[in-house]
């Protein structure tokens, strides 16, 4: 994959306008909406069981995020996967805290087992207790484990049958056969709450546009990455509250020129 197909994929997110229907959590709903938009995609955060069918298949993505979970949202998410399914539309699962708690990882399975996702994005220790491999979770974030995270997402790849994408200092982003290494990005964004789950929408955004999966993922990531590093550039010593704002704005004003020589990835 050439750095130029990162560049067509941002530009088609904004002149596309991606409708993205996220039911997502409350912690982090303003931020991701507020992240998309920035990006140039369309965001509605629609959970009510009544309704999420509809706005599911009018969606370009369907983005499901298990951050804050309760048996209305549990039920809602599976309403709109499936209905997503039955028209096309891509689901993206961000299975958040997975292995920390036995309703989590039940919710999970259960959704893995009657929803087909054409990504799953997590860190290291939701994804190995996504496929029922051991790996250290504190809360909903990852843990100290020597696993190989490259042999992990491959496995989870294959084992789901998806594009599966395992973040952390290097992201990794694997349909089974073909894995990519992305290198951008910076530690700051682990002191932003929700900067992980804004980046699943923006994988649904990136997903909604273009005909590949796998390419289109890691040119999120990319894209992502590249945005962080600018960001957190420009707020040297400022703190994370700078970082934020000024990561909304380079989400909106990442160039291609800015993708061509920031842009860190690799084919395995």
């Amino acid at each position: 994959m050439e750095k130029s197909k990162v560049s067509v994929l941002i530009k088609k997110v904004r002149d596309i306008n991606p409708l993205i229907h996220n039911i997502t959590n409350i912690v982090v709903a303003n931020f991701s909406a507020n992240g998309l938009l920035a990006l140039g995609a369309s965001p509605v955060m629609a959970d009510a069981v009544e309704e999420v069918s509809e706005m599911a298949k009018v969606a370009n993505a369907v983005v499901l995020n298990m951050g804050t979970l309760n048996r209305e949202t549990v039920e809602a998410m599976m309403i709109a996967g499936k209905s997503a399914n039955e028209h096309n539309i891509p689901v993206i699962l961000d299975p958040v805290g997975v292995g920390a708690t036995s309703f989590r990882t039940k919710v999970s399975q259960k959704l893995i087992q009657e929803i087909k996702f054409a990504v799953i994005r997590g860190n290291a220790a939701e994804i190995a207790n996504l496929i029922g491999e051991h790996w250290a979770i504190k809360g909903v974030d990852v843990g100290s484990s020597g696993g190989n995270v490259i042999e992990l997402t491959t496995l989870a790849a294959k084992k789901l049958d998806t594009v599966v994408v395992v973040t952390g200092k290097e992201d990794i982003i694997s349909d089974g056969t073909t894995t990519y290494v992305v290198h951008n990005g910076h530690p700051i964004l682990t002191k932003v709450t929700g900067t992980g789950c804004l980046l699943s929408a923006v994988v649904g955004a990136f997903a909604s546009v273009g005909k590949n999966d796998l390419e289109a993922v890691t040119s999120a990531l990319v894209f992502y990455g590249v945005a962080a590093e600018l960001a957190a550039n420009k707020t040297e010593e400022k703190g994370p509250g700078s970082f934020q704002i000024e990561f909304l704005n380079q989400l909106s004003l990442v160039s291609s020129s800015e993708i061509d020589l920031y842009a860190s990835f690799k084919q395995l």
